[in-house]
């Protein structure tokens, strides 16, 4: 089997519409499944590539102040 087949095995296997994606509707659930993939792919070899997404590590004692104990 080669890359291509898998890829397209992919794509058939995504084009199968989610409920959600079923209920709004699509005119294209192939191509909708293909850009889906490719921005898969995209964020999986650059972690940074997705829009807006921030992550932060963080301990929780970085996060919460402190509280003192009352007297």
């Amino acid at each position: 089997m080669s890359h291509e087949q898998s890829d397209q095995e992919r794509v058939e296997s995504r084009a199968h519409l989610l409920p959600e994606e079923a209920a709004a509707g699509s005119d294209d659930p192939h191509a909708q499944a293909e850009a889906i993939l490719a921005e898969s792919d995209l964020r999986e070899e650059d972690r940074n590539a997705a829009p807006d997404t921030v992550l932060e590590r963080r301990t929780s004692d970085q996060t919460v102040t402190p509280i003192e104990p009352p007297d």
